[in-house]
């Protein structure tokens, strides 16, 4: 069977690594981070051998939310569609971007026991930012395609 938890860890720091922005499991990030991801797993699916079997496959869905928001130091500043949109950029730029020569993926994403056959955008559920609190963002969705090594 293909651990969630396991594959969700691996995107988390696959993301982070790449962005160099903090990423939370669900949640916003600890600390008081002016602009984050929040990455959580929306969708299961398994097919394949049965799941008394290792040696199933799953489809899983994440949504990864890009938060651009007020530096906490700063009470005049608030979140940009500019930044929000450069995070929205790294983020499928880290899940779906390849290199134009080899065809590679530019960011390896590693899960032990694990093997990613595909990876999709997902639908997108759309921005909300709020002028009020001064917080923008927008939410993608990734699907993952895995089979078990």
């Amino acid at each position: 069977m293909i651990p969630s938890r396991v594959f969700t860890d691996a995107l988390i720091t696959a993301l982070a690594t790449a962005s160099q922005q903090p990423v939370g499991h669900g949640r916003r990030p600890d600390g008081q981070p002016s602009r984050y991801y929040i990455l959580h797993r929306v969708d299961r699916q398994t097919s394949g051998a049965p799941f008394s079997d290792l040696n199933e496959d799953a489809t899983l869905v994440y949504q990864v939310t890009s938060v651009s928001g007020p530096d906490p130091e700063d009470p005049d500043s608030f979140g940009t569609q500019s930044q929000m949109e450069w995070m929205e950029d790294k983020a499928r730029e880290v899940f779906l971007g390849r290199d134009p020569v080899t065809r590679r993926w530019l960011h390896d994403i590693t899960a032990p026991g694990i093997k990613v056959m595909t990876r999709r955008p997902g639908a997108e559920p759309g921005g909300t930012p709020d002028a009020t609190d001064g917080i923008m963002s927008s939410a993608i969705r990734f699907a993952f395609d895995l089979t078990s090594t």
